[in-house]
């Protein structure tokens, strides 16, 4: 019967074998933007916070609770660390601290600087930091076709955010929220490229995103001993800090793990600039915000950059 006989023998290598690479918009852009998508309602999320809450607050509690609901739900967390070589257990050594370093940047940068500044520097320097450290250590060299699509991404984040400013009154640049704020970029990219490097070597992407944030919401823990936290029983707090957990770090950095595993950091990092685009739509539909012609400019400008990084190159892979 050489109808059912036929079909085992090559059915049987493509299940043991790796699964071939998918280079379309689902292999790896898609979850990206996704999570994009996500983290760009933190910034409405937060705005229901009580106001008594102070920003670095909001941001590590939701990373401490979403960061331990990600360890305890994803399928090997508890188990990478042994199966881990001892460099790539140094690696997840330095990862941690470069999560729990993102809002204890970030957010302090924004109460220095303001949404808009802080969002365009942390966003922005993301992916630059994150194509020079690649770069630097020797994993991928940026491509004419990235440099483009960033500093088209980039220029576009610029003009969209920095737009109501650009029309108003300048106010004066605070040099330290800065500072902050490319530390929380850099931050960003380090545990970025971290996580890509340790899902590349076939460690399951739910179990490095696990052990990266859980081991990060451990780290921001004694923070809370230094400020106040009784804004945290209140209903507002306590449902912002659910949805914060539950959707911008623990769904979030999933599908951010998962789109890791086909996607080079460098490439993610710029594509996650789609964030200040969702909170300016956010913004006009939801808030009421008006956009001047500046920001639209600046959103059509990052939409071409992100296609120009979505959309798979008729050559190569």
């Amino acid at each position: 019967m050489p109808n059912r006989t036929t079909p085992v023998t090559p059915e049987r290598p493509a299940a043991a074998g790796p699964r071939p690479p998918r280079t379309g918009l689902l292999g790896g852009p898609a979850p990206i933007l996704a999570s994009a998508l996500l983290w760009g309602t933190t910034g409405t999320a937060g705005s229901l916070a009580p106001a008594v809450a102070p920003a670095a607050a909001i941001g590590c509690a939701g990373l401490t609770l979403g960061g331990l609901l990600l360890f305890l739900t994803s399928r090997g967390a508890r188990s990478l660390p042994a199966a881990c070589t001892r460099g790539e257990r140094w690696l997840l050594v330095l990862g941690a601290p470069a999560v729990a370093g993102y809002p204890v940047t970030f957010y302090p940068a924004v109460a220095r600087t303001g949404v808009a500044v802080a969002t365009v520097i942390a966003l922005g320097s993301a992916p630059v930091f994150a194509g020079l450290l690649a770069w630097l250590t020797g994993r991928t060299r940026p491509t004419a076709r990235w440099t483009a699509a960033t500093a088209a991404a980039v220029l576009g984040c610029a003009l969209l955010v920095l737009g109501p400013e650009l029309t108003g009154s300048a106010t004066p640049m605070d040099l330290t929220g800065v500072v902050l704020a490319a530390c929380g970029g850099l931050s960003y990219a380090v545990y970025s490229l971290i996580g890509g490097r340790l899902i590349l070597r076939e460690h399951p992407s739910d179990a490095v995103m696990g052990v990266l944030f859980g081991a990060a919401g451990l780290l921001v823990l004694p923070l809370f001993l230094f400020v106040d936290m009784r804004w945290l029983a209140t209903a507002d707090g306590a449902a912002v800090t659910v949805y914060l957990a539950l959707f911008t770090v623990c769904l979030a950095y999933r599908l951010f793990g998962h789109g890791l595993r086909r996607t080079p950091a460098s490439v993610a990092t710029s594509l996650t600039l789609a964030e200040p685009a969702v909170a300016a739509v956010l913004g006009v539909t939801v808030l009421g915000e008006r956009l001047p012609a500046a920001s639209w400019c600046g959103l059509a400008v990052l939409a071409l950059g992100l296609v120009l990084l979505t959309v798979p190159g008729r050559r190569g892979r």
